[in-house]
């Protein structure tokens, strides 16, 4: 039978779950105990948990593994936390009661060479004495928050460590930000204002997507958490407690440096645009001073060519002479009248 949230989130953490001692947790990545003193222990994630110790445990899922969402669906969480913690949604939430917080959060991909553009999402429950989280793709926030625990960083509670998570979030996302203004600045630098490169317009376009892509998770999250900081209620345990104004304050500066990136990034792709207009202006002005050049040549060869009788120069020796002669007369008589009209400079 499954335990109340209240009492839950009461109780010891011996007595917060009811897995197997004998077995590992399957699913698991990583786990950690986090002690009164603010030191964390990294818990063998091969091996059944150890749970008769005091401490905060913080356990974080893969939950693209089906055995550990069936684990989860056994542990004594709420009901509406588990199942938002299990579900596939992928868009930023924050609910907050009591005796628990729970909610989905944007992060940034980590892949091999370190973090991409992609955003996955992070799904966690947290209560006094216990965070669950987990992910369906590797994210950078609660990897630095991982090595961080294992460097020997003091976090005191759950609700610090859940927001030491956020703050790496902000973080992945400036350094991000810091990326994308120093393309744009090279972008910016390399324009001569009589060429464009095809290649840097399209590099300028992913990178506005990016700024979109960007603004609408900070956005999102910024409004979370001012939200979270009007409905925290003063029955919620410290240890549970986020510095939601803080965070939403941080949050407001690094989605005022994006929206301003979008917009140099906008006049700069629709620079670029004028300039490629320009150049496909001269290259037909080009084309039509060639085409005006050669109509009359055309005209000329195309009278002698006409099989009909009366032609001139048909019966001379020099009649191909005086023919190119016409030829190029004609094209220079349009040169000079293409001069004396200002068409050619």
């Amino acid at each position: 039978m499954e335990a109340d949230a209240s009492t839950f989130a009461r109780e010891p953490v011996s007595t917060a779950a009811a897995w197997p001692s004998h077995e590992a947790i399957p699913g698991l990545i990583w786990a950690f105990r986090l002690h009164h003193d603010g030191g964390a222990d990294v818990l063998p994630i091969d091996e059944p948990l150890d749970v008769r110790h005091d401490g905060r445990l913080w356990l974080h899922f893969n939950l693209a593994d089906q055995r550990a969402c069936r684990w989860l669906e056994t542990v004594h969480l709420p009901p509406q936390a588990r199942r938002l913690l299990l579900s596939s949604d992928n868009f930023q939430q924050l609910h907050a009661s009591d005796d628990c917080v729970y909610g989905v959060l944007p992060d940034l991909v980590r892949d091999v060479d370190g973090n991409s553009d992609q955003t996955g999402f992070l799904h966690f429950v947290m209560t006094e004495g216990l965070l669950v989280s987990g992910r369906y793709h590797a994210l950078s926030a609660a990897d630095a928050t991982r090595r961080l625990l294992e460097s020997g960083h003091c976090i005191a509670n759950v609700g610090e460590l859940l927001e030491t998570i956020v703050e790496h979030i902000a973080e992945a996302m400036d350094r991000t930000v810091d990326r994308i203004a120093t393309d744009i600045d090279t972008i910016e630098e390399n324009m001569t204002g009589e060429t464009a490169d095809q290649a840097a317009r399209q590099k300028l376009g992913r990178l506005r997507r990016t700024c979109v892509r960007l603004h609408r998770q900070l956005s999102g999250l910024r409004a979370v958490f001012q939200r979270l900081e009007h409905k925290v209620s003063a029955e919620i345990p410290q240890a549970m407690r986020i510095r939601a104004a803080k965070l939403a304050q941080r949050l407001d500066g690094l989605d005022h440096d994006v929206v301003e990136l979008r917009e140099r990034s906008r006049l700069l792709q629709e620079e670029l645009q004028l300039v490629m207009e320009e150049e496909s202006n001269k290259h037909l002005h080009a084309l039509s001073v060639l085409t005006a050049l050669l109509l009359p040549a055309t005209f000329v060869t195309g009278v002698f060519g006409m099989n009909v009788k009366g032609l001139p120069f048909t019966d001379g020796e020099s009649g191909f002479g005086w023919s190119v002669l016409m030829i190029i007369a004609a094209s220079a008589a349009v040169y000079l009248l293409m001069r004396r009209l200002g068409i050619i400079k």
